[in-house]
C-alpha cells in the first residue's frame, strides 16, 4: 500500500500560537486559567491542556478571579467587556486572521453596509463576526441562502470566515454582483486554509480512500473531508487513530491523509503507521 502524507495537513499557524499562549498562561498568569470556550476544536487537545491546568468555560458565569484566555476562534466584544468588569486577567490567542475578519466586520457595520457574513451560523468564529458588524447583519453558509430581496439595490459589505472554501465565496459574489448598488467584498479566508484544501484535494486524486483527521466540531476538518468525499468517495473522517477499521481499506493500493488545522502533526504520522501495519 502507498501512503500519502499531507505535508500542509495540522496545526496552522493561528492554532500554533493559540496553543502556545495557553501554555505560557499556564506558567505565567494567575489562576484559575479558564479559556472562553474550547481554545481549538480538537477533543484530545482540550483535555491535556485541562489537564495542565487550563479548563474551558463556556460563560463567565461563576468565575470570579484568575485569568481567562480568548480562543482562537475570537470572542464576542460584549464577552470582553464582561471579562474586564469583572476583574480578570485577559489573555488574547485568537488567531491574528480572525482579528482582521473582525475589523473589516466592524468597519462595514460603521460605515453603514448590510453585512453578509458567508460562514456557519453557529461558528464560534462568525458568533463573534456578527457581534462586531452589528444589527444590519445577514449570515449565510452559501449563495443559494441568501434571499437576493434583502441585498437589492443597497450597500453591501461581505466578510467571510476564515476557514470556508474560495468557490463559496466565488458563487455568492456572482450572485450579489447584479443585485447591489455597491459591492465591497473583504476575502478574508485563511491563505493556510486554502493551501490545505487544495493539497487534499490533490491527494485525493490519487488515491483509492483518504483519511481526514480532526475533530467533528472543527470546521474546517469538516469542509476538508466534504471536499475530499467529492473527489474520492471513501474519505473518513476521524477524530482519532482509534477509529480506523480495516474494512475501509479493502483493495486500496493507495491512501491518503490530511488533517485539519487544530490537528496535531504526529496524529497523521500515528495514522500511517497504523495503515503500514494492516499491510
Amino acid at each position: 500500500m502507498k501512503i500519502l502524507i499531507s505535508k500542509r495537513g495540522g496545526y496552522c499557524y493561528g492554532v500554533q500560537r493559540a496553543l502556545e499562549v495557553a501554555e505560557r498562561a499556564a506558567k505565567d498568569s494567575p489562576g484559575p486559567i479558564h479559556t472562553m470556550g474550547p481554545i481549538i476544536h480538537n477533543p484530545g487537545v482540550v483535555r491535556d491542556l485541562a489537564a495542565a491546568g487550563v479548563s474551558p468555560v463556556e460563560d463567565l458565569e461563576g468565575v470570579t478571579g484568575g485569568t481567562i484566555i480568548l480562543r482562537t476562534h475570537g470572542v464576542t466584544p460584549q464577552a470582553i467587556a464582561d471579562a474586564k468588569r469583572r476583574g480578570l486577567t485577559i489573555v488574547d490567542a485568537t488567531c491574528p486572521y480572525v482579528k482582521v475578519a473582525q475589523e473589516k466586520a466592524s468597519f462595514l457595520g460603521e460605515q453603514g453596509y448590510l453585512i453578509i457574513i458567508l460562514g456557519e451560523h453557529e461558528h464560534p468564529e462568525v458568533v463573534a463576526l456578527v457581534a462586531n458588524a452589528g444589527e444590519k447583519t445577514i449570515v449565510v453558509e452559501n449563495a443559494e441562502e441568501l434571499d437576493l430581496k434583502q441585498a437589492q439595490g443597497k450597500r453591501v459589505g461581505v466578510v467571510v470566515q476564515t476557514t470556508q472554501a474560495s468557490a463559496n465565496l466565488a458563487a455568492l459574489a456572482a450572485r450579489l454582483a447584479p443585485a447591489c448598488r455597491e459591492l465591497l467584498i473583504y476575502n478574508t479566508m485563511c491563505n493556510a486554509t486554502q493551501k490545505c484544501q487544495d493539497e487534499a484535494l490533490s491527494l485525493a486524486r490519487q488515491a483509492d480512500a483518504v483519511i481526514v483527521i480532526g475533530g467533528r466540531n472543527s470546521a474546517n476538518t469538516t469542509r476538508l473531508s466534504q471536499l475530499c468525499r467529492e473527489v474520492q468517495s471513501r474519505t473518513y473522517h476521524i477524530e482519532d487513530v482509534g477509529e480506523l477499521e480495516p474494512e475501509w481499506f479493502k483493495g486500496a493500493k493507495t491512501v491518503a491523509i490530511t488533517a485539519g488545522a487544530s490537528t496535531p502533526p504526529e496524529q497523521m504520522e500515528a495514522a500511517a503507521a497504523w495503515l503500514e501495519k494492516l499491510d
